[in-house]
């Protein structure tokens, strides 16, 4: 699973979990039962997942005007008011591993990983070890200054799980603060290289009668929506336009492959979560391999066996593949590139071979 809310977004100050409640409002369009409905709804930072909330539900920790509702199928209205009674976390150390890592560049405040598919970068309950920040805190050591008081690195920006590429990390105070100001500005030089279903073009009236997308100069494809969280399904992000946080991704095609798929040049300007794999998917173009937003789309014949490696292809096809910013400490520019891994480039090769 990948982690919850945590890729392709600039994180800012986090929230712990000190115990307290949480009052929420099943909103319109919410699930019937109380389970699902309270997924829907609890804020992406609360961090509830549905079986915790079920957890909840059956400890009494859940009421509705004071009454505990003790059975997660309870029917919902819109408008009902819910009080979650929130137990204090239990803190967890998290352990320095020993795990390898693909250092692109180090100093004293900052360190850029090569992250490969498969590894998770922050802790979660689902994924308590084996991450990037475990590596991290076995790889740097003692030459952690501190972040907040803690020794730890700084984690300011994420991808998911199964997305590879570049990824800077604050190894003191002054590089965290300084790198986040950075990514909160949108400052951030990030260019993402990913395969997708189709070729996005100018010329498609389809495209060119959808909301918030627009062609610049040079057939430079623009996405602009507000993105939150789906309503029904607490690990997707949908597009909306009446709430939510602005977002703007920009596509360039960089080869098209028989029609079918197509390698696309994206890039931010903003952060925000899941932002190129919901905005691809809402242009008609899912990437190759996203199981989340990717539905039953397949490659036909005209890309030979390059469809049979596209369809089957384990991960959604995407890479951090530029990655630009400010030293936060010498103000130095620095500009990283990370090339294509070997199930992506093998995945080109097959579709350009036809």
């Amino acid at each position: 699973m990948d982690e919850p809310f945590g890729d392709e977004d600039d994180i800012g100050v986090g929230i712990g979990d000190g115990g307290g409640s949480l009052v929420v409002t099943i909103g319109d369009e919410a699930p019937a039962r109380l389970d699902k409905a309270l997924a829907a709804a609890v804020p992406e930072e609360a961090a509830l997942s549905r079986s915790r909330l079920m957890r909840m539900i059956a400890e009494g920790a859940v009421s509705r005007d004071g009454v505990a509702v003790m059975d997660p199928k309870s029917k919902v209205a819109e408008g009902e008011v819910y009080t979650l009674r929130l137990a204090p976390a239990i803190q967890v150390a998290t352990l320095p591993e020993d795990i390898p890592l693909t250092v692109i560049w180090e100093d004293a405040d900052l360190i850029v990983i090569d992250k490969p598919a498969g590894m998770v970068v922050h802790p979660a309950p689902g994924s308590p070890s084996g991450t990037l920040v475990n590596a991290l805190l076995h790889h740097c050591g003692d030459t952690l200054s501190g972040i907040g008081g803690e020794r730890r690195p700084g984690i300011v920006h994420r991808i998911d799980k199964d997305t590879t590429g570049l990824l800077v990390v604050a190894k003191s105070d002054r590089a965290h603060h300084g790198l986040a100001r950075q990514f909160e500005d949108h400052s951030v030089n990030r260019h993402y290289l990913a395969v997708v279903h189709g070729v996005p073009s100018g010329t498609d009236p389809r495209l060119r009668g959808l909301r918030g997308i627009s062609f610049e100069a040079g057939g430079i494809l623009r996405i602009a929506t507000h993105l939150a969280r789906h309503k029904t399904d607490r690990q997707r992000q949908a597009v909306v336009w009446d709430q939510g946080r602005h977002a703007v991704t920009r596509a360039h095609v960089v080869e098209g492959f028989a029609g079918q798929a197509a390698l696309v040049d994206c890039w931010l300007e903003t952060g925000r979560t899941h932002q190129i794999r919901v905005h691809l998917a809402y242009a008609g173009h899912v990437l190759l391999g996203d199981q989340t937003y990717g539905g039953r789309r397949k490659l036909g014949a005209a890309v030979g066996k390059g469809a049979d490696l596209g369809n089957a292809f384990p991960r959604q096809a995407l890479h951090a593949a530029t990655l630009g910013f400010d030293h936060p400490v010498t103000g130095e520019r620095l500009e990283f590139s990370s090339p294509l891994p070997a199930d992506m480039a093998a995945l080109i090769d097959a579709l350009r071979a036809g």
